[in-house]
């Protein structure tokens, strides 16, 4: 048993084919259009939400006769008057290590625009339980002996798993599909806060909602904690997306919050 703390890697982003985009630049007339975006990211979103209005350059739709050129204006525009649909066309993946099953839990309430693989307890048995120290525990004033209770605990929650291993004889078990079953009988007895992994899709429409559910006060802390250091990333990496958030700190965690709700 080891205290922990949730950790979070971006490990996959949307890439434009860009060869595939100068055909179709070529096929509607606008051959010499460029992005200023930053990322890819926000060069796909910025290529769909122009493709609506034909709006790679003035007069190309005989409605437009001014068009936003840069990519942070383009952006910020659809976040100001709530054209979402076109951020769902970019998407990122996450990891997040050390997190409990209480935020895993919490997680895959959201359901649109994810995609979800969660490491399976049984497959994976359980030698080590880790887990985090809730920070509402670590400023109370009896911090040190709420540590010392909920690491004997977790101690003999290990030692309870290491018995029910030994008991079982799974070691010697040579066959997988009995490795398995055994596996799956003895996590029903594993606390719901043991560290786990999941992987974590999701477009960036969906994304903006998640980071501002998660991180406000009101949600669970280890869920803010996590969303903190997501949205913390992404505000630095896609700024043009989400550059508009502000950071508020509370309970000792950033809130992240804009003005702009409709997407």
């Amino acid at each position: 048993m080891k205290l922990i703390e949730p950790r979070v890697f971006l490990v996959g982003e949307t890439k434009v084919l860009q060869d595939e985009v100068q055909v179709y630049l070529n096929e509607i007339g606008a051959p010499d259009w460029e992005s200023d975006a930053p990322t890819d990211i926000e060069m796909l979103v910025e290529l769909m939400g122009r493709l609506c209005y034909r709006s790679f350059k003035p007069g190309l739709n005989p409605n437009v006769t001014k068009v936003r050129e840069h990519n942070d204006e383009y952006l910020g525009n659809i976040l100001e008057t709530g054209h979402g649909s076109v951020l769902e066309h970019s998407s990122l993946s996450f990891i997040f290590m050390n997190v409990s099953r209480v935020l895993t839990h919490e997680l895959v309430r959201h359901r649109i625009g994810v995609a979800i693989s969660q490491e399976s307890l049984r497959y994976v048995r359980l030698d080590k339980l880790n887990f985090w120290f809730p920070a509402v525990f670590r400023g109370h004033p009896k911090h040190g002996e709420l540590l010392d209770l909920c690491t004997k605990k977790i101690e003999q929650d290990e030692q309870f798993q290491l018995q029910l291993a030994e008991i079982l004889e799974i070691e010697q078990e040579k066959k997988f599909t009995i490795k398995k079953k055994i596996t799956s009988a003895m996590r029903r007895f594993a606390p719901i806060g043991l560290a786990t992994t999941i992987g974590w899709s999701v477009n960036m429409r969906a994304l903006r909602h998640v980071i501002e559910m998660r991180t406000d006060p009101s949600a669970e802390e280890e869920i803010r904690f996590v969303f903190g250091k997501v949205a913390e990333i992404v505000k630095k990496r896609y700024p043009n997306i989400f550059g508009d958030y502000e950071i508020e700190i509370v309970d000792g965690f950033p809130w992240y919050k804009t003005l702009n709700r409709k997407v």
